[in-house]
């Protein structure tokens, strides 16, 4: 397994992207009308309301909320943030949770084992997951969605290496490929997350294979 195209590894030069990617998502957010609040995401059982929700927990929760959230749900993690989402989707409203997003957009918290790089993914795709059923577009720049797609590729916590493993990922606007298999998935890099992160190709996605 190969991949070219250099990983930006500094630190400090992705938390500034997180934070910037944080306060992006808060500027799109601040257009959307009320009724699309309460569609669904891509995010499974998620509205948009719901997933603005648990970006915003990643930025505002302590080590010890985690905690006791962890064991309230029984150590499930997927049951917790689901929890965490959706009580504090119904405590505040999406204005509220706007202005948090962009209150603690500079907040280095991660969550317990995550990498430098995991706040980045999780914003972008995050993002994604409420502008594309809403047919809006929302572009990072690809330097930035190389990062966490490396991030992501490398990792065993996202499950990509069942979703592509053995298949050749090759980006039409960045000089990136991964991956040496005989089937070959093409696409920009945003919609090359997406497919690594378990979301279907949906909106402005264009993938090919070839064998």
């Amino acid at each position: 397994m190969t991949t070219t195209g250099r990983p930006t590894t500094d630190p400090e030069l992705i938390r500034a992207w997180i934070c910037a990617e944080r306060r992006a998502l808060a500027d799109f957010l601040d257009d959307l009308p009320d009724s699309d609040w309460s569609r669904q995401s891509l995010c499974a059982e998620w509205t948009v309301h719901e997933v603005l929700a648990h970006i915003t927990t990643s930025t505002r929760d302590s080590l010890r909320a985690t905690v006791v959230g962890i064991v309230r749900a029984r150590f499930d993690w997927n049951r917790m943030t689901a929890d965490q989402a959706s009580a504090l989707a119904a405590r505040l409203t999406p204005a509220e949770l706007i202005a948090q997003l962009r209150d603690t957009a500079d907040a280095h918290r991660r969550a317990p084992g995550a990498g430098v790089v995991d706040p980045l993914v999780d914003i972008i795709v995050h993002g994604q997951d409420i502008a594309r059923p809403l047919g809006r577009s929302l572009r990072p720049p690809p330097e930035r969605v190389i990062a966490a797609l490396d991030q992501v590729l490398g990792s065993r916590f996202y499950g990509a290496r069942q979703r592509v493993g053995g298949m050749r990922l090759r980006a039409t606007d960045a000089d990136w490929t991964h991956g040496a298999g005989a089937e070959e998935i093409r696409g920009p890099v945003i919609d090359l997350l997406l497919m690594a992160t378990g979301r279907p190709p949906a909106g402005t996605a264009r993938m090919e294979g070839t064998a």
